[in-house]
């Protein structure tokens, strides 16, 4: 039986963001797009806010972004609740931050290879 030779096909985009969180932001739009996660568009504020600030557990965070995106403390604690269940969010020594697997340096360029293989 002959194995199927398959083409592979290369595009490449490049976007310009105004700063970090803006970056951060596209990432995890991407990130729950192709994972099937489904994210809103808050929670995706609320995930790259975090990976910017380091963790939403300070109430100088909580009141930053509350501020920012005309929140509320009780959607924050849905959000970060359904966060934590999909594996983005995690508690570390108390503190809720992004999962490491899914955290970067959004203060750098960004460089994203997406590969959908067949089979």
């Amino acid at each position: 039986m002959e194995t199927e030779q398959r083409k592979t096909t290369l595009q490449k985009l490049k976007l310009k963001e105004g700063n970090s969180l803006s970056i951060a932001q596209k990432y995890y739009s991407l990130l729950s797009a192709i994972s099937n996660t489904n994210l809103t568009e808050r929670e995706i504020q609320l995930v790259a806010f975090t990976a910017i600030k380091g963790n939403i557990s300070y109430s100088s965070h909580r009141d930053e972004f509350i501020e920012t995106y005309k929140s509320s403390s009780p959607t924050i604690n849905n959000i970060i609740s359904k966060l934590k269940k999909v594996g983005l969010l995690i508690k570390d020594g108390g503190k809720i931050k992004v999962n490491p697997q899914y955290l970067l340096d959004f203060n750098k360029d960004l460089i994203l290879q997406i590969s959908i293989l067949h089979g």
